[in-house]
């Protein structure tokens, strides 16, 4: 794909953020789309947004469950950037009309206190690299009309980030089984969806290992102080005004988030 192409691609992908609207799926409008191509673009649209003042804060993985992989007939994960105008507090509540078509996940954060830089990285390492893990909701957002993603789609629209919330309790990763911690999702108190650690790729552990070696290869290091979102460890809920949500995980504790 010429390089016109990807900056026009994420330039309209960040206008789409920017000001709440949607845009026609990319793989409509260019069959021949890369999944590199898909990376290019994501690396314009998130430069727009540091140009505008954001910073990065982090990184997260998407695509980890085998239902999304079959869903976008892919057999890998995909990543993106976190930025700090994505953060919200536990609790707080969020403006729905801020976000275009959302949807909540529940999922585990790593906090890293040391650097991570593939290729060669074992989850072993992940954990000594790991502070603490914690509660997380991640609020995934599409910039493509109707959610009519394919892998290309996603991965240019930055993973489908939209906000974050971490939780209320920080807990040592070697003090918990983070492959069979189970996960229970509230939505205005019915329980909605239920799942365990092995959802996202066997361990988020492994996810973690997953990004760090992928971006190892680009010479791009998971730093000390970043926050990784691990992936999603159920099908992801639909949110508007109104809703108040809760994730709890078994021995790492809960997070919960209002919309407005």
């Amino acid at each position: 794909m010429e390089q016109q192409t990807i900056t026009q691609l994420g330039d309209q992908l960040f206008n789409a953020l920017s000001n709440c609207h949607t845009v026609p799926p990319l793989t409509e409008r260019h069959p021949n789309i890369t999944i590199e191509d898909a990376y290019h673009i994501q690396q314009q649209m998130v430069s727009r947004r540091l140009e505008a003042g954001a910073h990065v804060v982090g990184k997260k993985i998407g695509v980890t469950s085998q239902v999304v992989m079959n869903m976008l007939n892919v057999h890998q994960p995909d990543f993106g950037y976190l930025l700090d105008t994505m953060i919200y507090n536990e609790g707080e509540a969020i403006p729905a009309n801020s976000l275009i078509q959302p949807k909540a996940e529940g999922e585990i954060a790593f906090i890293l206190k040391q650097d991570l830089l593939g290729p060669g990285i074992s989850n072993a390492d992940v954990l000594r690299a790991t502070e603490c893990v914690m509660p997380c909701f991640e609020i995934v957002d599409s910039r493509i009309q109707d959610w009519k993603i394919k892998i290309q789609d996603t991965v240019a629209d930055n993973a489908s980030c939209g906000v974050f919330v971490l939780g209320d309790r920080a807990v040592d990763p070697r003090k918990v089984d983070l492959f069979t911690c189970g996960m229970v999702l509230e939505k205005n108190g019915e329980v909605l969806a239920t799942g365990a650690g092995a959802a996202a790729l066997g361990s988020p552990v492994n996810a973690v290992a997953w990004l760090a070696n992928t971006l190892g290869r680009l010479g791009i290091p998971l730093k000390a102080g970043e926050v990784i979102l691990s992936g999603s460890l159920a099908a992801m809920l639909p949110v508007k005004a109104g809703d108040n949500l809760r994730v709890s995980i078994g021995g790492i504790g809960s997070c919960s988030v209002r919309f407005y």
